[in-house]
């Protein structure tokens, strides 16, 4: 190992880090909390680009430092002839990312952390990322470092031309620039491909350093030449106008001999409401007490230290728990997904303060709270913590629950994020044919029995059990041999008899008979588990063919990913042989391509989700690697630069659409089969 990357582990406080020193992402978390504060670096070097929002929009934050004099970038690109600074290391974490560069005998570590941590709400709700810089001397010499940080006003409107307000303001201790559009049209529009419409970004800059902070325009400029910041005249006093300003900080440090200088600032976006669900405004989470935006950054600036802490720890224990699970490419694979699943999401609190969490189905039809991107990102949260899962579901079951939903089964979404206020998928008028009735009925009848599983009570169910009994009557007659309809594959098409389809429904009604014996029906629990196991049976037959089993039971010298058959094993329904599984596993291995393996035999294209689910399947370590290891190969090789997409093309590598979709959670399905349903974290 060299003795640079042996210093740099020191300083990360990782060992691990000389095997992953130069990690190449399709795209790299910066700041991660909702679908409106997500912003990534879609190159290889953070020096290539300007930073951008998940959709590809650009939301430049520059990054200049100044070194005895000498200017050069370490973050985004700037006109002129600035140079970067030699990247020397990238590493992410499952909170953290962290960049190393080196110019001029100063060595600058840029990390930025967003403390989303799933068990811990209050910190999982505080929509602050800290950008932490440490600068040394790498030549052992005496250095004087000067840092700037400048934030468009772009980060806190939907497009360019949107006017903005902002201001300069002081508390308990800190200095916060914010910024923010001028209309401020709470909850006005819903869509996919937007950003902000309402809403503040903040610049927190803590006091009682060589910092100075500012909002004028030239700031950058102004810095290039002096290595400071024009100063604002009046604190507290909003502006606006057709100009943009940048919100920026600047540091001043001396380096030298062995000791790293520190300096840190938050990056925060609130707004006062976040979700509209059945006509209701419901505030964020962390705002549920009546806690204002100036208590909350104070609060979290306070307790820096603390979160730094704990969450090195976090990331040293999951990184651990996924290298020992899967491997390193798994780990690899889960560490990109663990902030980009939570970041699209967006929590909230309900009238009596529980949370209520709604995925926005981005880069797909921007849809809230869709049935089937719950389902495969259900892994993460029976992982890491099943009450968020519970918080996912609620709103579909009260929604599911009133009269004006009148099908026999489940729904498919709630509207348009950020508008919960009723299924928009299909359009106009909802009629059957619009739907994905076996999909999303099986969907919910297996997380509700995972979860409850997972809760060890079956609370949930006994709330809603009418609406379950429906739904399982529904695939009691429907799901066998599913009609012509929709999966959650729905880019596919229209598929009858759709094998996968099908295990889904059987797997669902043995699930609902767990649920049953749960609540104490043992008559419809018997009922169902006998009913279900005969259903298994009759699948055999129909889906046989020689060696593997058929894409639907019409098509001959067809195949396809039976992913839904790890819910046998995961909630231990044993409604299938493992022959069924064993003996597709070992199709797929004749099936696979440079960057992994087709969904089926129709198209090129996979899942990457349902390519992990598939890999589950398998019981000894050799299959799983042969199915997930391309996987590695094509984060390092696929032309396609945007955050973890989860369709692509396995010969090209290219992605085929969605991206920075939550459905990415279902990586852990890994995970959630090795330590089981109801493990303790």
């Amino acid at each position: 190992m060299a003795l640079k990357t042996l210093a740099l582990a020191a300083l990360l406080g990782v060992s691990s880090f000389a095997s992953a020193q130069n990690e190449r992402n399709p795209a790299t978390p910066l700041i991660t909390f909702d679908p409106y504060f997500s912003v990534w670096s879609m190159a290889d070097h953070l020096t290539d680009q300007n930073t951008k929002h998940w959709t590809g929009t650009e939301m430049p934050m520059r990054g200049l430092v100044r070194i005895d004099g000498t200017a050069y970038r370490w973050m985004g690109r700037t006109p002129g002839a600035t140079p970067a600074m030699k990247q020397t290391g990238l590493h992410v974490t499952p909170t953290q990312t962290v960049y190393m560069f080196e110019a001029a005998g100063v060595q600058l570590q840029a990390t930025f952390l967003s403390p989303s941590i799933p068990t811990d709400l209050d910190l999982l709700a505080q929509p602050v990322t800290y950008l932490t810089w440490k600068a040394s001397a790498a030549d052992g010499k005496q250095h004087s470092v000067e840092l700037y940080l400048g934030v468009e006003a772009r980060i806190a409107v939907d497009t360019a031309d949107q006017q903005v307000t902002w201001r300069r303001g002081r508390a308990a201790g800190l200095e916060i620039l914010s910024v923010g559009s001028l209309e401020q049209r709470a909850l006005a529009r819903a869509g996919d491909n937007l950003r902000a419409d309402w809403g503040y970004f903040h610049l927190v800059v803590p006091s009682g350093s060589d910092a100075t902070t500012s909002t004028a325009a030239n700031s950058q400029a102004e810095f290039l030449k002096t290595g400071s910041v024009p100063q604002d005249d009046d604190l507290d006093q909003p502006r606006q106008g057709n100009r943009a300003p940048l919100v920026a900080v600047a540091e001043k440090l001396q380096v030298g001999g062995s000791q790293a200088v520190e300096r840190h600032v938050g990056l925060a976006f609130t707004q006062p409401l976040a979700i509209e669900y059945l006509n209701r405004r419901l505030k964020p989470y962390w705002a549920r007490n009546g806690k204002t935006v100036g208590a909350m950054l104070t609060e979290a600036m306070k307790g820096y230290a603390s979160v730094v802490s704990k969450s090195d720890a976090y990331d040293r224990q999951l990184t651990e728990k996924l290298t020992k699970d899967g491997g390193p490419v798994y780990a690899r694979l889960a560490t990109l997904a663990f902030r980009q699943t939570l970041a699209a999401n967006g929590l909230a609190a309900d009238m009596d303060g529980s949370p209520l969490q709604f995925p926005k189905e981005n880069f797909s039809n921007g849809c809230i709270a869709t049935v089937d991107v719950l389902y495969p990102s259900s892994p993460f949260f029976l992982y890491f913590n099943p009450a968020l899962l519970e918080a996912q579901l609620k709103p579909v079951m009260e929604y599911a629950s009133l009269a004006r939903w009148k099908f026999p089964f489940a729904p498919h979404d709630l509207g348009t994020y950020p508008l919960a206020n009723g299924q928009v998928y299909g359009g106009g008028e909802l009629t059957e044919d619009d739907q994905m009735p076996v999909e999303e009925s099986g969907n919910m009848l297996l997380m509700i029995a995972a979860m409850g599983r997972a809760q060890g009570d079956w609370h949930f169910a006994k709330q809603y059990w009418p609406v379950l009994v429906r739904w399982a009557a529904y695939l009691k007659d429907k799901g066998l041999d599913p009609e012509n309809q929709l999966s959650t594959d729905d880019f596919a098409g229209h598929l009858a008899h759709n094998a996968n389809l099908s295990i889904k429904a059987i797997d669902a009604l043995g699930a609902f008979a767990e649920m049953a014996k749960g609540v104490g029906d043992n008559k419809l629990a018997a009922e169902y588990t006998a009913l279900a196991q005969q259903m298994a049976k009759k699948w055999i037959d129909l889906a046989k063919e020689g060696d593997h089993y058929k894409l639907a039971f019409d098509s001959a010298n067809t195949w396809s990913q039976k992913y839904n058959l790890v819910w046998d094993d995961l909630l231990g329904l044993k409604l299938f042989p493992a022959s069924v599984k064993n003996t597709e596993l070992a199709y797929y291995k004749t099936k696979l391509n440079q960057y992994g393996l087709p969904l089926d035999s129709r198209k090129d294209y996979t899942k990457l989700d349902w390519e992990l689910w598939t890999a589950t399947l398998a019981d000894d370590d050799a299959t799983f690697h042969a199915l997930t290891d391309p996987l590695g190969k094509w984060l390092d090789e696929t032309p396609t630069r945007v955050p973890l997409t989860d369709w692509y093309d396995t010969k090209t590598g290219a992605q085929e659409g969605f991206q920075a979709r939550s459905v990415v959670g279902g990586i852990f399905i890994k995970s959630l089969r090795q330590s089981g349903l109801g493990h303790k974290q």
